[in-house]
């Protein structure tokens, strides 16, 4: 939207940048107007000399004087409250002066009317309501005019000089073009400014709710969606207790060999992949990413009130992750494996910190979760017997063994082999063959 050419080292001088964008508008406004008034009134100056009778000069002059003096004190001072009622008063009183000095509404060819945009101005400059004021003084000092020049008509001294009738005609013609002229830009500018700042607020909303949900995506990259919700509203501390959640380790076996001989870079490629394999494999699954430590990655079912059983979705992430693993990231030289440990049982969840806060589990869930991850060995699940208990309908398991498990002593364990389905399909498929 492009701004008026009209005057336009006018357009900016007098406006503060703390300005809101009403302000900003309000204050461009009576500044354009003022250059309007001042141009038109100089020019109607000429022409009355060129074409009328010779009359004083000292009122339209003074009328200039006051206008551009009035501006340069809003320059100077950026008392915005003083200059615009004191030139919207210029604007009314100035023009009636100038009539009056002339003789009377017709030898001044009606150079009242521009006293008009006193109360139009008010209305963009002020308010509907405030402008109202400004109006009844316009239609108070034309009926006064009216007045005047009805019962003084005949005086002498009041009916000013003689003026032929073809100039009369020119200049009320003149005046009224003028002043609809001034009318009609200060209107048209105002609406093209507004519509410019309402663009830039709508453009300024979108940039903003672009960030929003910018924010929203990262933070619940970060934290699970009931979380994230919570912490927006509640600036307390969150802390729940679960009187049971299934919890996963998984760990990448002999990671430090591995990445003893590769750059930081190929280090963090290599995680980066993996983990986001992991990850959507969870929202797959339906079950929260908690963190990840190192090379190991950590989930939980059973935290968002899931439906289903989220102690089946986790042991079916975790045969996914060896599937993907295996199939995706076959690379000789790497021969990436997974040792999964999984226990369920009661957990405390809650966010850590106000700053770079996260959201973590403790309890001895996850404790003995840990333990048997680091008691595992590659490509084996493991879990403790609470879980086995939970699966025990739907998967296939090794026979219970006793595990040493560091501050946990002896530790019931089983290794998790597969769904129960695809013994079964293995089965159909071999009486087939028979």
């Amino acid at each position: 939207m492009s701004r008026s050419p009209l005057f336009p080292a006018l357009h900016h001088i007098g406006l503060n940048p703390a300005d809101d964008a009403e302000t900003r508008l309000k204050k461009s406004l009576l500044i354009f107007a003022t250059g309007l008034v001042s141009f038109g009134s100089m020019l109607w100056l000429f022409l009355y000399g060129q074409l009328g009778p010779r009359f004083s000069v000292a009122e339209p002059f003074t009328f200039q004087l006051l206008l551009v003096g009035n501006l340069l004190f809003f320059f100077y001072s950026g008392h915005f409250n003083f200059f615009r009622y004191s030139q919207l008063a210029l604007f009314l009183f100035a023009p009636f002066a100038v009539q009056w000095g002339i003789g009377n509404f017709i030898t001044a060819s009606g150079a009242s009317l521009w006293g008009l945009l006193a109360p139009i101005g008010a209305v963009l400059i002020f308010s509907p309501r405030e402008s109202i004021a400004w109006f009844i003084a316009y239609l108070f000092l034309t009926a006064l005019s009216g007045f005047f020049d009805y019962y003084l008509a005949d005086n002498p001294l009041t009916s000013g000089p003689k003026i032929a009738a073809e100039t009369s005609v020119f200049f009320f013609a003149l005046n009224f073009a003028a002043v609809s002229s001034i009318v009609y830009l200060l209107l048209r500018y105002a609406v093209i400014e507004r519509a410019r700042a309402r663009a830039e607020l709508e453009a300024t909303h979108e940039r903003l709710q672009a960030e929003q949900e910018r924010s929203e995506r990262l933070l619940l990259n970060i934290l699970p969606a009931p979380i994230a919700e919570r912490l927006k509203r509640d600036k307390t501390a969150i802390a729940d207790g679960f009187a049971e959640v299934t919890v996963m380790f998984a760990d990448i076996v002999d990671f430090t060999r591995i990445a003893e001989g590769m750059t930081p870079e190929q280090v963090f490629a290599m995680l980066n992949r993996v983990f986001s394999a992991f990850d959507e494999l969870a929202e797959q699954y339906g079950v929260e990413k908690i963190k990840t430590i190192g090379d190991a990655y950590m989930v939980a079912g059973g935290l968002n009130h899931e439906s289903g059983d989220y102690t089946r979705a986790v042991a079916e992430l975790a045969l996914a992750m060896h599937d993907v693993l295996r199939r995706d990231f076959a690379d000789a030289s790497l021969a990436l494996d997974l040792r999964i440990g999984i226990s369920t049982g009661p957990v405390v969840a809650g966010v850590v910190g106000r700053k770079k806060f996260i959201y973590d589990l403790w309890g001895d869930t996850v404790n003995l979760a840990s333990r048997i991850t680091s008691d595992g060995v590659a490509g084996v699940i493991q879990v403790d017997a609470r879980t086995q208990g939970r699966l025990a309908g739907c998967f296939r398991f090794a026979e219970a063994r006793r595990a040493y498990l560091k501050g946990k002593g002896a530790t019931t364990v089983y290794r998790l082999l597969g769904p129960l389905e695809a013994e079964a399909e293995t089965a159909v498929s071999e009486s087939a063959k028979i």
